[in-house]
Formats: C-alpha cells, sequence, structure tokens
C-alpha cells in the first residue's frame, strides 16, 4: 500500500459517521428507537434522501447570493431515513431533525437545543450518563457567542485590557480563516443517522474544519503566550490549562453529533499553524490600532473588504451571519481601543513594572470587579438590543423584505448581514470605549 493510499484510507476513517455515533453510544447517547427503525424498514428511502438533498444544492448553486437562507420550518428534508455511512446536508441544509420518542426506555429523553434562526430542533436522544452530558455541554458552550460575550469584556475591564484586545485580534483571524475554509472545502457535517445531532444552531454551515476546536485552541494558548512573562505564575499552571480546554471543547463538538473526528484534528492542526505564522504580528496590529491616526478607517474598510470576500465564497448559510458578527465584533474592539488610548481611559502599565504581580482578593477588589462586569455587560446588552430594533426594520425597509416575523426576515442575507456587522461593531465599541467612559465617570475604574 503506497503512502498516499494509507492516508486516503486513515482521512475516510478519521471521516466516519459510525465512529462519531460509537462515540456517542460510549458516551450514553443513544438515538430514538423510531429513527433508527425508519432507516432500517426501507433502504430505498436512503435513496430518496440523498436525491432531495442532490436537488436542494442544485438549485442553491443556480441562485448565488440568493437571500432566501436556509430551508423553512417545517421542510421535510433530511429527516430520519439518510444514508447511513455517506455524508451530510448540502450547506444551508438541515441535516438531522427531531423525531417522536418510541417506546418508554428506562433511559431519560434528552432535552431539545432550538435554532432560534433556523427553527430547527435538535434530535430527541437517550442520555444516560448526565454528568458527562452536562461536561460536553459546557465545552461546546466555550464556543459559543455567550461565552465570548462574557470572556472577552472580562479580561478588558478587569484583568488586562492589553491582553483581551490581543486574544481578540487572534480570535478574529483564527475565526474568520476557519469559516472561509468551511465554504471553500465544502465537507457536510457528519450523516444523521447513525449520528445524534444533540446540537443545531449549526448545522446548516459546512463540517471542515470544526471553528470550535480552532477557538478551544486559539484561545487558551494564546492566553499563555500572552500572559507568561508578563504576570508572574507558575508554567505548570498554564501547561495544565491548555489540554484541558482544548481536549473539553474538541471531544464536545464530536459528543454533540457535530463534528467528525477528522474535523476536529483538522482544526486544531489549522489553529496551530495560524499561530506560527501570525502570531508575532499581534504586538504589530495592536498598536497600529492603537497609535495610527487613520486606524479606525483602515480597520472598517479591512473588515468589510473581508466580509464581502467571504460572502462570495459559498451561498447563504447562517455562518454568513457569524462571519459578519465575528468581523464586526473585531471591528469595533479595535476602534474602541484607538479612541480610549487617545482620551487615556485603559492605560497598558509602563514595560519596567513588568513581570506583573497579582494583587491580594480583597473584598474592595472582587466587589468593584462584580460591579464593573454587571454594569458593563448590562449597557452591552441595552446596546445590542437597540441595535437590533434599528438595523432590522430598516434593512428591511430599504430591501422591501417584510418584517412582521423577524425570525424569518434574518433569513434574508440582506437582513441578517447588516443586523450583525453594525449590531455588533457597536457592541464591540461599547466594550474597548464607552463602557470604561462610565468606568471612569462613575469612578471605578
Amino acid at each position: 500500500m503506497s503512502l498516499g493510499q494509507w492516508l486516503a484510507r486513515l482521512v475516510s476513517s478519521l471521516q466516519d459517521p459510525q465512529r462519531v455515533a460509537r462515540f456517542q453510544q460510549l458516551c450514553g447517547v443513544e438515538a430514538p428507537a423510531s429513527c433508527t427503525a425508519a432507516a432500517a424498514a426501507d433502504p430505498r428511502e436512503d435513496e430518496k434522501a440523498e436525491a432531495r438533498l442532490a436537488g436542494e444544492s442544485r438549485r442553491r448553486e443556480r441562485q448565488p447570493g440568493a437571500s432566501g437562507g436556509p430551508p423553512p420550518p417545517g421542510s421535510d428534508r433530511n429527516q430520519c431515513p439518510a444514508k447511513l455511512g455517506g455524508g451530510g446536508a448540502p450547506n444551508g441544509v438541515r441535516n438531522g431533525r427531531a423525531t417522536e420518542v418510541g417506546p418508554a426506555s428506562p433511559r431519560r429523553a434528552g432535552l431539545l437545543r432550538r435554532n432560534s434562526l433556523t427553527g430547527e430542533e435538535g434530535q430527541l436522544a437517550h442520555v444516560s450518563n448526565w454528568p458527562l452530558h452536562y461536561l460536553f455541554c459546557f465545552g461546546t458552550e466555550l464556543g459559543n457567542e455567550l461565552f465570548y460575550m462574557l470572556f472577552f469584556p472580562f479580561w478588558i475591564w478587569n484583568l488586562d485590557a492589553l491582553v483581551g484586545r490581543r486574544l481578540v485580534v487572534i480570535w478574529v483571524l483564527v475565526m474568520y480563516l476557519g469559516q472561509c475554509t468551511k465554504d471553500i472545502i465544502r465537507w457536510p457535517r457528519p450523516a444523521s443517522p447513525p449520528v445524534v445531532k444533540l446540537e443545531v444552531f449549526y448545522n446548516s454551515e459546512y463540517s471542515m474544519p470544526s471553528t470550535h476546536a480552532m477557538s478551544g485552541t486559539a484561545i487558551p494558548i494564546s492566553m499563555i503566550l500572552l500572559t507568561y512573562g508578563r504576570w508572574q505564575y507558575p508554567l505548570t499552571y498554564g501547561l495544565i490549562l491548555i489540554p484541558c480546554w482544548c481536549s473539553l471543547v474538541c471531544i464536545s463538538r464530536i459528543y454533540m453529533g457535530m463534528h467528525s473526528i477528522l474535523d476536529v484534528i483538522a482544526g486544531f492542526l489549522y489553529t496551530i499553524l495560524i499561530l506560527v505564522i501570525f502570531y508575532p504580528f499581534v504586538d504589530v496590529i495592536d498598536n497600529f490600532n492603537q497609535t495610527q491616526r487613520y486606524a479606525p478607517l483602515i480597520i472598517i474598510g479591512l473588515h468589510l473588504a473581508l466580509g464581502i470576500f467571504s460572502f462570495t465564497l459559498d451561498t447563504w448559510s447562517t455562518s454568513r451571519g457569524d462571519t459578519a458578527e465575528i468581523l464586526g465584533s473585531g471591528a469595533g474592539i479595535a476602534c474602541g481601543s484607538h479612541f480610549t488610548y487617545k482620551m487615556g481611559l485603559l492605560l497598558d502599565p509602563p514595560l519596567d513594572i513588568l513581570p506583573l504581580t497579582r494583587h491580594p482578593i480583597s473584598m474592595t477588589l472582587f466587589g468593584k470587579a462584580i460591579l464593573r462586569t454587571f454594569i458593563g455587560m448590562l449597557f452591552v446588552l441595552v446596546v445590542r438590543d437597540i441595535m437590533k430594533r434599528i438595523t432590522i426594520p430598516l434593512a428591511c425597509k430599504i430591501f422591501s423584505i417584510p418584517c412582521d416575523d423577524i425570525r424569518k426576515a434574518r433569513q434574508h442575507m440582506e437582513v441578517e448581514l447588516p443586523y450583525r456587522y453594525i449590531t455588533y461593531g457597536m457592541v464591540g465599541f461599547s466594550i474597548t470605549f464607552l463602557v470604561p467612559y462610565i468606568f471612569f465617570f462613575i469612578g471605578i475604574s
């Protein structure tokens, strides 16, 4: 056997959805009996399901840039009778839906996780190992919006603004390259069945590489690279944190049925490559964002150009909104840091006092941190809600799209993209400029 044949077999083996299904079973997750029985009862249903998916893919390819969004809720595409050993759905097509639970089982049924944008729901599943289930739910949340909304602001407001800003620079770069690579490679999610889809929010995106794995690798490694030598702490802590964080996020994506083993490994290796190439330039980028006179204009123009390029790679899916959100957040945080630096609101400590030492935790210090976090997050959420209420109706009016149902309106590219860009651009700007100004004004900086 030649090296090429061996590699091809290895790739095929690591991409096999049966491996994902076996891992889920090992962790105590089983598909409902009705779903597996339906697939086994009539093998010809596999061919029908594949034909429906192929037809949908061809229709989408004939309409590049269409604004129709994902298939409407209630569509019967790619339900339980899907191909057992084959690929999943094309981009924007659901790959696994909820079914009714069969006869009563001694195991408890897992709760549905619903996609608020497409209306799609996760599959009901029998979960027997609940501690492991909640552990992996926590792991997958380490790559979702809620975590980012809490993690980056907490660093900037309470710990180290310089580290927080540079973490955002790395995160935006890694996530953007990951999303673009997905739309270039265009590999589907693991087929369901045999895989049980416990999460469906990103189900309409492509699978390779896993951007959760990329984020779960980039953040802990970058955090240690940026803080070791700047802060005094044992390197052992970092060497423990990196594999624990990374492995939890990566394995959780397999457990959720959203990625194959190959997707996760590729995401990990891809992130290492990105960090090796681009990490040396993070300091230059951060200094440019803060000090250059025309930095805000260049930042906004660059992020818009990157977004326009990524949107030409494939037809519409929820990944377009995610990419716009990432770029908007990055642009807003970078622009906010520029004005914060010019006004002297958040000054980085001078280099001659490094490494920094951790202050003893007192009630005053702890109370101020909690107060800053509460006030800051409250302000950010209000800004996000106001911008959402403004941008969605405005975009609907400009592009003549009905806005009676906000969820359906957001499935149009012309609405979702401006909403994400502008809203999360303002969220990022608030995190690094407006909120620190409020802290300075009320005396809790």
